[in-house]
């Protein structure tokens, strides 16, 4: 995501990249690598979906952490890489306000569902 779509435009109109600790050994398009040697169910493919449970309350976060709020409620988010858990990544920018950013770690994994993904490449 980036500054501009939060502070200017009040909109983000595509899904969200994020990064777990451990992903599984596959990819869902439009994934095309897997970074991984786990085979276990349990964890998520690279390229999955999830998205916010349109229940999940989001009028007690500030107006830009609503915007980004409303993306993951509307498009979601896809596994792109390996790295700290349900950590989302925009683009680098000194703008950013880290307090409001950090509002967004009350929202926990299990806020979220996945979105019906489509064929699994395992090799």
């Amino acid at each position: 995501m980036r500054y501009d779509e939060v502070y200017l435009h009040k909109a983000i109109n595509h899904a969200i990249r994020f990064t777990v600790a451990q992903t599984r050994k596959a990819y869902i398009a439009p994934a095309r690598h897997f970074a991984s040697s786990n085979t276990s169910t349990n964890l998520l493919p690279m390229g999955a979906r999830l998205r916010l449970k349109a229940s999940y309350d989001i009028s007690q976060f500030s107006p830009p952490a609503q915007v980004i709020l409303k993306a993951l409620k509307k498009y979601g988010m896809m596994v792109a890489d390996n790295g700290s858990n349900m950590y989302i990544s925009g683009t680098a920018d000194d703008r950013w306000d880290d307090n409001i950013l950090n509002t967004l770690k009350q929202v926990h994994n299990t806020d979220f569902e996945v979105v019906k993904m489509g064929a699994m490449t395992t090799k």
